[in-house]
């Protein structure tokens, strides 16, 4: 080969390597839980987001404990997440930069419609106390998930230390949020969901919303950048104009406007002062 032409294919392949460096450059880590993974919402964000900016986003979901766990290893670059009291130790201790409300929906308590236990339409602490008293079938995430942080506070709400109170009747499926769900049909039981959990779900048998609207219910998202001081790896500018573009108008729009059914799963509440 001659001297142009090896200069010429190494030329290629050091435009190949800037322009594989470049698409590498251009693409973030989010981590979040399986349940927000599982509505489908990111789905339909994250294509907007790179439309706007041409930033691609890789999502890896676990359960909460995971998420943060990963996060605190400087894996990911970015965690969208629904457990308040985790998320702010998280920034607390040094992990993340600023934690910035995004949106909400809610917590529902799910049941037969014949609701054995008599709870449809009662506050949320007392439906829980029906059911333990009535040791009704309950289907429980016990897995450390968002969700199941979310449920063991209300039983604490409702007075009943669930640890000593269960038995039979509390079954731990250690399983995401629409497998859960599956369960609970199966079992003709009581479940806690978050509500786009629940809208997605289709297969629903003999279950519907038998508790909502209890102050208590309201599940909380936040966004957080991963410290990039603690964890130089991590991918400060691309992940910061994700969580500019996730809590802006534009992106906070984009969430209200995804629905299933009809139905708004999310609420944007994007508080820029961060927290």
């Amino acid at each position: 080969m001659g001297r142009l032409s090896v200069a010429f294919a190494l030329l290629c392949g050091l435009v190949a390597g800037v322009a594989a460096s470049s698409a590498e450059d251009r693409g973030m880590v989010l981590a979040t839980t399986t349940a927000t993974q599982e509505s489908g919402l990111l789905d339909y964000l994250l294509p907007l987001f790179r439309d706007k900016t041409g930033i691609d986003v890789t999502v890896i979901a676990r359960r909460a404990d995971e998420v943060l766990d990963g996060a605190r290893r400087g894996e990911v670059d970015v965690v969208l997440m629904h457990a308040r009291p985790q998320e702010e130790k998280f920034v607390a201790d040094g992990f993340g930069v600023k934690r910035y409300d995004v949106m909400y929906n809610d917590y529902v308590l799910i049941g037969p419609k014949s609701d054995p236990a008599g709870v449809k339409g009662k506050d949320i602490a007392t439906a829980l106390k029906a059911i333990e008293a009535k040791g009704a079938p309950f289907v429980t995430r016990g897995d450390r998930s968002g969700t199941h942080a979310a449920e063991l506070a209300l039983w604490i709400v409702a007075g009943i230390d669930i640890a000593g109170a269960k038995g039979a009747w509390y079954r731990e499926a250690g399983t995401r949020m629409a497998s859960v769900l599956a369960a609970a049909r199966a079992a003709n039981a009581y479940v806690l969901s978050d509500r786009g959990s629940w809208i997605a779900f289709r297969d629903r048998g003999d279950l519907d919303i038998v508790v909502e609207g209890d102050r208590r219910l309201l599940n909380q998202y936040g966004v957080m950048l991963v410290n990039p001081a603690k964890f130089p790896n991590v991918k400060k500018d691309l992940a910061q104009t994700f969580i500019d573009w996730l809590t802006s108008p534009e992106g906070q729009t984009a969430i209200a406007g995804y629905k299933v059914d009809g139905q708004q799963l999310f609420f944007p509440n994007s508080d820029r002062s961060g927290g």
